[in-house]
C-alpha cells in the first residue's frame, strides 16, 4: 500500500472510539415481588444494582458509566459515586434507552462513533472480565453485539398450555447484555421506531436488526441471568457469598 492510500485509508476508516456504559434503571420489576424497584432491592450488602455499576466502573476502558433513572429519583446520587445519574427514564426500557443516548450525544458527552455497551441493571452478576471479552469482540466489527448464550434446552412451541411441538434448536440464543453498538447508530435505529413507541424492540439488538444490520453473537455465562423473580434473589446471593468465599 502507498502512503497516499494509507492516508486516506486513515481519514475514512471509522476511530475505534470510546467505550461508555448505559444502564436503564426505571423499571418497578413488578415480577420480583419486591415493595420497591427490585434495582433497589438489598443483595450481598448493597443495592442490587450497585454491584452492576461497580462491575463497569472497574472496567479501565469504559470511558463514563451512565445510568438512566425515572426523574426524581434520587436513590443513586450518592456521595463520591462512579456514575453519573440521568433522569431520562420512560415508559418502556427502549424509552429509557434512547433517552439516555440522546442525552449523551446533546451533552456531548459521547460522538455518534464512540460505543455504548447498555446493560440490564438487574443483571447484577455480570463479571468485568465478560465485558471486556464483549468490548474485545466488538471493537474491530463493523456492527457491534451482545453477550449471549446458545439455548442449552429442549425448545417447545405451546397450543393452549400444552407442547405442540419442538423446534430445532441448533441456531437459537438466548441473548443477554450487554449489549455493544456505536452511538449514533444505536441511536437512529431507535429514533426510527420511536414514533411506533418502540414497538417490537425488546433489547438493542432488536432494533438494530429492524435497521437492517445484524449484531454479533458473543458467548456468555449462565450466571450472566436478569434477577427477575423472587427466587432469583436467593441464587444471585448465593453466587456472590460462591465468588467471596470460594473463588474460582
Amino acid at each position: 500500500m502507498k502512503i497516499d492510500d494509507r492516508e486516506q485509508e486513515s481519514r475514512t476508516a471509522p476511530l475505534p472510539g470510546r467505550c461508555f456504559a448505559l444502564l436503564p434503571c426505571a423499571g418497578v420489576g413488578s415480577r420480583a415481588g419486591t415493595a420497591q424497584p427490585k434495582q433497589y432491592e438489598p443483595l450481598a450488602g448493597k443495592l442490587l444494582v450497585e454491584h452492576t455499576l461497580a462491575a463497569f466502573a472497574s472496567v479501565e476502558r469504559m470511558a463514563g458509566v451512565h445510568v438512566v433513572v425515572t426523574p426524581g429519583d434520587a436513590t443513586l446520587r450518592m456521595p463520591q459515586a462512579t456514575w453519573n445519574v440521568i433522569d431520562g427514564g420512560g415508559p418502556t426500557r427502549a424509552a429509557s434507552v434512547f433517552n439516555g443516548l440522546r442525552y449523551l450525544l446533546a451533552s456531548e458527552t459521547a460522538t455518534r462513533d464512540d460505543w455504548v455497551l447498555v446493560h440490564d441493571a438487574a443483571r447484577c452478576l455480570i463479571l468485568p472480565e465478560q465485558i471486556d471479552a464483549l468490548i474485545d469482540a466488538c471493537l474491530p466489527d463493523a456492527v457491534g453485539g451482545l453477550i449471549a448464550l446458545p439455548l442449552p434446552d429442549t425448545l417447545k412451541r405451546s397450543v393452549d398450555q400444552r407442547s405442540a411441538a419442538t423446534i430445532d434448536r441448533a441456531d437459537k440464543w438466548l441473548a443477554q447484555t450487554p449489549q455493544m453498538f456505536r452511538v449514533g447508530a444505536l441511536h437512529d435505529a431507535l429514533e426510527a421506531r420511536a414514533a411506533m413507541d418502540f414497538a417490537g424492540i425488546t433489547d438493542e439488538a432488536s432494533a438494530m436488526e429492524a435497521a437492517g444490520l445484524r449484531p454479533l453473537l458473543v458467548p456468555g455465562s449462565a450466571q450472566n441471568f436478569k434477577v427477575t423473580y423472587p427466587q432469583d434473589f436467593a441464587l444471585a446471593e448465593a453466587i456472590f457469598w460462591q465468588r467471596t468465599h470460594r473463588p474460582v
